[in-house]
């Protein structure tokens, strides 16, 4: 299972990797113009955050598969095993057979259907990012739009991993979970809202409180 954080705050991702066991980093366009730091300046800080260790996913902002492919070799020449996301459209699928054939790992992202999510997979790329909770917001079913894509990628495509993403909740990572994902990205509040189940102080102060009415101090 690999877990990764959606975002591009080095800060945050540097605490973070302390913590969590990262499998790496995923950004998008809007992710990035947030954070006001240009792509290629930024993509080795992140790098730097995770130790030095952990993939990278940016995406191409082209609209045409000649101009995806030749973003995607830029990005590949600056950060060489980056993993380029590259939207499912038309275009974009096309972007991805030609890049399957230069070794440059792709990840089909905007993804809103199972049928959408096989056919990038079909066509080559190695993870695809269905989008659950917009989905959700659209009136499906992002879980069961997981489990269906899920399904299908071991019948049919089994190289290509699906990697869940888009997430309000940590219930809605845990259920991509449960129906078979083997990779997920988090934003940095759903991380954090794992970690911060307010009775896990309260257990943990309990703990200290018996330990030094007992023994007077709170060390072994």
């Amino acid at each position: 299972m690999e877990l990764y954080l959606d975002t591009a705050n080095v800060q945050e991702v540097a605490r973070l990797a302390r913590i969590f066991p990262l499998a790496g980093v995923t950004t998008n366009p809007s992710i990035i113009a947030a954070g006001k730091t240009p792509l290629f300046e930024v993509l080795p800080r992140l790098q730097d955050a995770l130790g030095g260790r952990g993939k990278l996913f940016a995406q191409v902002m082209s609209r045409d598969a000649q101009g995806m492919v030749q973003e995607a070799k830029r990005l590949e020449n600056a950060c060489p095993g980056i993993v380029v996301k590259v939207p499912v459209s038309t275009e974009g699928l096309a972007a991805i057979k030609a890049l399957k054939s230069t070794g440059i790992a792709t990840l089909g992202t905007a993804v809103y259907s199972a049928a959408q999510g096989l056919l990038a997979a079909l066509a080559g790329a190695d993870y695809v990012a269905p989008y659950v909770n917009r989905v959700d917001a659209q009136g499906g079913d992002g879980i069961q739009t997981v489990r269906e894509l899920q399904t299908l990628l071991e019948l049919h495509a089994p190289h290509c991993k699906v990697l869940a993403a888009s997430f309000k909740t940590p219930r809605q990572a845990l259920d991509c979970l449960l129906a078979g994902c083997e990779a997920i990205t988090l934003p940095l509040d759903v991380a954090q809202q794992m970690l911060g189940t307010p009775a896990v102080e309260s257990a943990i102060e309990k703990f200290e409180q018996d330990w030094k009415n007992a023994f007077g101090q709170l060390s072994l």
